[in-house]
């Protein structure tokens, strides 16, 4: 099991940060989404984060709601998002995220839903509709199986909350950098940097900066004060409109953020 602590602070060490990629798995078809996660690796992603299709996707932009929702149409099940994440560690040396909304693991089975994406590979969750003190059951099934477990934090979390997502959050913590849903902007919302410091005051592990950002310039502006810089919209757009390779292309400019000064 690769875990995502370790390779974001080699990516600090080595480089500006680190870059994490996420697509949807089923989209456009299963094969294929494994396929574009193995590429972005390839291409310089450092963490990837495989979204889970959801039929009520209440945090994701115009973009990743028609993927899902292709996905699900295609007949996605659960079970494909381990099979992806299996099928991409064997692959890739890279740590492997699965995004989820909170209530298709409860429906599958807290327990049974941590051993799997044990056995599969997989690195931990992110959690964007799963407050900490709602959590017990998923912090007692990620302490028991070492997988890491992100949780999110937003411009207008209070001081309360913010210590809540650092001491629940292990690997790192999703900082949101605007309001809303995601898609790709044309500016970073300033007021990640006040998050991030904010973060960083409250003992967070690392902090990484998602929700807008579709450019080399933007994550190469994001690590100038966060851990790593996470993109969606723009890698999913580009697998919708391109295909594979396009996918890749982007994400090897993206990877040129992350490296440069």
């Amino acid at each position: 099991m690769r875990t995502v602590g370790g390779v974001i602070r080699r990516r600090n060490d080595e480089a500006k940060g680190a870059l994490i990629g996420y697509l949807p798995v089923g989209f456009p078809t299963l094969d294929e989404s494994v396929e574009a996660a193995v590429a972005l690796v390839e291409q310089g992603v450092d963490v990837l984060e495989l979204g889970l299709p959801y039929s009520d996707p209440v945090m994701d932009g115009p973009v990743i709601q028609a993927a899902t929702q292709q996905a699900l149409a295609n007949g996605f099940r659960l079970s494909d998002g381990f099979e992806a994440v299996r099928r991409i560690t064997e692959r890739v040396d890279a740590p492997v995220l699965i995004m989820t909304y909170w209530n298709p693991v409860v429906q599958y089975g807290v327990d049974r839903f941590a051993d799997d994406l044990v056995a599969a590979g997989g690195a931990g969750l992110i959690t964007p509709d799963l407050i900490p003190d709602e959590a017990a059951e998923w912090i007692a099934a990620s302490e028991r199986t070492g997988l890491d477990r992100v949780f999110l934090a937003a411009p207008s979390s209070s001081d309360a909350r913010i210590r809540q997502a650092v001491d629940a959050s292990r690997g790192f913590v999703y900082a949101v950098s605007t309001m809303g849903i995601t898609g790709a902007r044309s500016d970073v919302d300033e007021a990640a940097r006040s998050l991030v410091a904010r973060l960083a005051d409250a003992g967070a592990p690392a902090s990484c900066v998602g929700l807008g950002i579709s450019t080399a310039k933007q994550v190469s502006e994001v690590l100038d004060y966060a851990d790593g810089a996470i993109v969606g919209s723009a890698l999913v757009n580009a697998l919708a409109t391109g295909g594979i390779r396009a996918a890749g292309e982007l994400a090897a400019e993206l990877a040129r953020g992350a490296r440069s000064e």
